[in-house]
């Protein structure tokens, strides 16, 4: 678990973060770019899993432009703890872009569904959080038996800066620090088995993969 301090301190950086990012894109050519950019990272899954209309979709801590952009067919819910933050911040998001997705202004440690998912996705969100145990918890009690869990991630490269960013805020908008390893045994040591680790890009520090697993 991080430091409350810590993550709070993430929470902050991650609105200004926002803020400072989208300020100077325009809104149409931004929601266009990002969607492309979903849809080409959504077609390195398909060896591995399709998606149907029938599929109920999560996208957990999605940001003001998660996957939900993809899912205007699918009963979709998109949950993220800054979700109504982005709304009343960001001209690039507003609810009501999208007519067929539930959202929540949650966070993973607190979200609580009834329904459960075919389809999870949580992109660039789970080293944001405050409890990555209790979030990877719900993660994985949302899933469906047989669903599938897609996570993307930032994997530290060197043993060295990992243990140096977990003593200090070297990487503020992360309160958490971990390696390809751990991030794919916190999914297979919850009844989860992996089908793919795929890598996206490389970095000094960290590269960022996107893991593909399976709910037993």
């Amino acid at each position: 678990m991080a430091g409350k301090w810590r993550w709070n301190t993430a929470q902050f950086a991650e609105r200004k973060w926002w803020q400072n990012y989208l300020k100077n894109k325009e809104v149409s050519e931004y929601l266009s770019w990002k969607k492309n950019y979903w849809n080409q990272l959504l077609q390195k899954c398909t060896p591995f899993f399709s998606i149907n209309e029938k599929d109920t979709i999560l996208d957990a801590g999605c940001g003001p432009a998660g996957m939900f952009m993809l899912f205007d067919k699918n009963n979709t819910t998109a949950f993220d703890p800054l979700i109504d933050t982005y709304e009343n911040d960001l001209p690039h998001f507003n609810k009501s872009y999208y007519p067929s997705v539930t959202f929540i202004n949650k966070g993973l440690e607190d979200i609580s569904i009834n329904e459960k998912f075919d389809k999870i996705f949580c992109m660039n969100a789970i080293n944001h959080v405050h409890d990555i145990e209790l979030s990877y918890d719900n993660l994985i009690h949302l899933a469906k038996a047989e669903a599938y869990i897609i996570v993307t991630i930032d994997a530290h490269n060197h043993s060295f800066f990992k243990k140096l960013f977990r003593l200090l805020p070297g990487d503020i908008l992360h309160p958490h620090q971990y390696d390809l390893k751990e991030y794919e045994d916190f999914l297979t040591s919850r009844n989860c088995y992996l089908v793919q680790s795929i890598h996206l890009k490389h970095e000094f520090f960290f590269d960022h993969y996107m893991l593909i697993a399976k709910k037993k």
